[in-house]
This record gives structure tokens, C-alpha cells and sequence, in this order.
């Protein structure tokens, strides 16, 4: 079964990361959604979401896919995380799927991890993911996928963005038979 990690704090984009969690369920896949406390997190619009698991439980295990979800401050938080950019600079130089959505790219940027890569984020975040690494190839498409990294624009791509990662993880049929089965 794949496994993907999902770190997340407060200000976290819910529709995000729910989204993100619902479909790759949907896929059969093992999801742990880590705060970084490992406490219930209240997310952007006042939802308060539960961990699975504190984020220290999480760090010398094995994951397929590591996904950042956006919203403020969650995405500054999960970029300050010496915890959170170890595991993403391992996964990417393990040459595992690494992802992000909506403000959370601009972390992958600072981590040095989309030098010469396509890449997108949300739109006001542009100029800060070219300041940050600028050789990495700025697109303004939904999602946006090179190599082992994949990007997406926020909270009104999460779905599209998500049957992305499905598609990455457990090929294209499985993403597809969900896009039909969720009217997508």
C-alpha cells in the first residue's frame, strides 16, 4: 500500500487538505495527516482538524509522497520547520514525490528543492517563488508536475490537484474511475 505523510499546522487551507486526504483515500492509499504538535489544529476558516500523528512520530519512516498543504500561517510555519524541510530535502533526494499547494510551494523554493523545475503556487506567491529560486519555470496551470515534484495553485484546484497525486501514486485508471465516481 502507498503511504503519503501530510504535515499540517494552524491557519492550514482546510478545503486543501481535506480534499487532498479524501481522494487519496478514495485510491486505497494510507494517509497520515502529522501537525507539528501532534494537538488539533484550527485551520483557516475556524475548522479545527485532528492529527494522526505528531510529526516527530513521522520522521524516520518511509512515505511515497510527502504533500504540504497551503493557507497562512500553516505555509510559513511548515517552511520555519527544520523537521519539515529535512523530510522534504530526504524525500526529494530519494527521488520520492514531493508536492505542495497554494502558499506551501514558496517552502519547497526555500528548501532549494525547484531550482530548474516547472512550478506553480498561488498567484500572489509568483514573484516570492522566483525570488527564492530563480531558475525554477514559473506556469500558471492548475497543477503543474516535473519529475518528482508536483504544484498546484489553491484551494480551487485541491480536487484537480489531488487526482493528480492519485494518478502519480496509483496511475491514471485509478485517478480517472475517481473523477467519474466524484462527478469531477
Amino acid at each position: 500500500m502507498k503511504r503519503v505523510l501530510i504535515p499540517f499546522t494552524t491557519g492550514v487551507e482546510e478545503i486543501e487538505l481535506v480534499a487532498i486526504v479524501d481522494i487519496l483515500r478514495r485510491a486505497d492509499v494510507e494517509v497520515c495527516m502529522a501537525s507539528l504538535d501532534g494537538k488539533p489544529v484550527v485551520g483557516r476558516s475556524g475548522i479545527t482538524l485532528h492529527a494522526d500523528q505528531h510529526i516527530q512520530d513521522c520522521v524516520n519512516k518511509a512515505w511515497d509522497m510527502i504533500v504540504l498543504p497551503g493557507g497562512l500561517p500553516n505555509a510559513q510555519l511548515l517552511q520555519d520547520s527544520n523537521i519539515i524541510k529535512d523530510m522534504m530535502c530526504k524525500q526529494a533526494a530519494q527521488q520520492k514525490i514531493i508536492a505542495a499547494i497554494c502558499a506551501a510551494p514558496v517552502a519547497l523554493a526555500h528548501f532549494g528543492l525547484t531550482a530548474n523545475k516547472q512550478v506553480t503556487s498561488y498567484p500572489s506567491f509568483e514573484a516570492e517563488m522566483q525570488q527564492q529560486q530563480p531558475s525554477s519555470k514559473y506556469k500558471q496551470q492548475a497543477v503543474v508536475k516535473d519529475e518528482h515534484i508536483i504544484t498546484s495553485r489553491g484551494a480551487g484546484t485541491a480536487i484537480e490537484f489531488a487526482l493528480a497525486l492519485v494518478a502519480q501514486l496509483c496511475g491514471q485508471q485509478q485517478s480517472q474511475d475517481i473523477r467519474v465516481s466524484i462527478v469531477a
